[in-house]
């Protein structure tokens, strides 16, 4: 299988803190490191390291185009990035003493994407995995993805899709279209129409609720440091992670989803592919950074 990635390329700015700070507060950080991030090129890293054969589409700014040699050496194909006039995305990232993370995003290039580019990718690619299964990796952060999807199914790619961040553009979309959906569980319970709780219970209602209302998609629900879930049809399967130490949890979403695509196209179980995806991500969560801290596929598999 091959995989277009279309997705946000930035440049992150880590800023290493005690705690996230609250409205009126300053504090000095520790440290300050520049690295690169965006769901896309976190989604292609992760794909190219498990050994899959990933396009990266997308636009970048000049300043920006280290992003690209950094990627390359993953083997992840970036002539499908645009480089245009203006600025590269930027994400401001506070990282506390648990790993945890806030973020504030500047879109950049990601929000100036046009629906001719798209067609364009989408027609490059096509031509690319012609003969060969393909599949279009999505996310919501950026526009037209409404387009996207369109353009995807016309060429016969399968869609899988992350609709984070999900806001209100998320229920315009031709959501059927979608072949798997990763979903955490903010997401997961938006999509659902369920109130968030906190039990346990609340992730198995999630599931069944997306499951009776995508019919066709497989679904899968992660749930940090609970694993995930999959659901597809009268399929049930539950993934546990890893007791890593966490360090930055930037990316393992991220790093999950590149693991359980390169997983199932590696014509692994649904099972083994949890696994194999949790493990990925625990590895990820132990070490700083987004495309650094990824495994490599003798790490994983």
């Amino acid at each position: 299988m091959k995989f277009l990635v279309y997705g946000a390329l930035n440049i992150d700015l880590i800023f290493s803190v005690d705690h996230i700070v609250i409205p009126g507060e300053t504090e000095r950080c520790v440290s300050l490191e520049k690295s690169s991030g965006g769901k896309g090129s976190n989604q292609a890293a992760a794909l190219a390291k498990a050994g899959m054969d990933v396009h990266l589409a997308g636009k970048i700014g000049s300043d920006g185009a280290y992003l690209l040699e950094i990627l390359h050496p993953f083997g992840v194909n970036t002539d499908l990035v645009k480089i245009w006039e203006g600025g590269t995305g930027n994400a401001l990232i506070q990282l506390d003493r648990n790993g945890q993370n806030a973020i504030v995003y500047y879109p950049g290039g990601n929000g100036a994407i046009t629906p001719e580019e798209i067609e364009k990718a989408m027609d490059a690619f096509a031509g690319y995995a012609a003969g060969e299964e393909g599949m279009a990796v999505l996310q919501n952060e950026l526009p037209h993805i409404d387009l996207m999807m369109k353009a995807a199914k016309k060429r016969g790619l399968r869609i899988c899709l992350n609709p984070s961040p999900c806001d209100e553009k998320i229920e315009s979309l031709p959501l059927e279209t979608t072949d798997i959906f990763f979903v955490n569980e903010i997401e997961g319970a938006s999509l659902a129409g369920v109130p968030r709780n906190g039990g346990a219970g609340d992730n198995k209602e999630i599931l069944e609720k997306l499951v009776k209302r995508f019919p066709e998609s497989e679904i899968v629900l992660t749930l940090g440091k609970e694993g995930a879930l999959y659901g597809y049809k009268n399929t049930r399967e539950k993934g546990g992670v890893l007791d890593y130490p966490v360090v930055d949890t930037t990316g393992a979403g991220d790093t999950f989803t590149g693991y359980f695509l390169a997983a199932r196209a590696r014509d692994f179980s649904v099972r083994e592919s949890l696994a194999f995806a949790c493990k990925a991500a625990s590895i990820a969560v132990s070490e700083k950074g987004a495309l650094q801290a990824i495994p490599d596929a003798r790490e994983v598999f």
